[in-house]
């Protein structure tokens, strides 16, 4: 892990996540891989393991840089911009 430059501009505390699963997946009938939670704003998304791929749409889509694993027992961050974990 190293120093991001983008951890200092996260909200704290962590924002709470808008729903317990990628609700995109759910909409187009797919199952998500693993789950992602963004840092910034708290959207739950599915991996790039996923079909959809919808953290890293989400990222694209917003800048949001720094998202966390929302899998049970882990808590390894991930910055796409830096593209390392933080």
């Amino acid at each position: 892990m190293k120093d991001c430059p983008h951890l200092p501009g996260l909200p704290q505390p962590e924002p709470e996540a808008q729903s317990e699963t990628c609700l995109e997946c759910l909409a187009v009938g797919s199952h998500p891989v693993q789950l992602r939670k963004c840092l910034v704003c708290g959207r739950v998304s599915c991996c790039d393991s996923s079909p959809y791929r919808h953290a890293t749409a989400h990222f694209d889509a917003t800048g949001h840089a720094v998202m966390r694993s929302f899998e049970p027992g882990e808590d390894w961050r991930w910055c796409y911009v830096d593209n390392s974990l933080v």
